[in-house]
């Protein structure tokens, strides 16, 4: 396997799906009328898996170009 399909098809779902997972977790919490804590622990976490996988992102599309 290269690089690139482990980049593509692995690491960036797996960022993704863990920004999705916090995000849903928040909105629950939200929902339910939890802890205001909680949900700002959540959108903490949140915008730290946000920017780990816009940084795949990027590294995704560099790969792309090199060829």
């Amino acid at each position: 396997m290269d690089i690139l399909f482990l980049a593509k098809f692995v690491v960036l779902p797996i960022a993704l799906g863990a920004v999705a997972v916090v995000l849903i977790m928040g909105l629950a919490n939200m929902v339910r009328g939890g802890s205001p804590l909680r949900s700002q622990k959540l959108m903490q976490w949140r915008v730290l898996l946000q920017a780990v996988a816009l940084c795949f992102v990027l590294a995704t599309v560099i790969l792309m170009h090199r060829g």
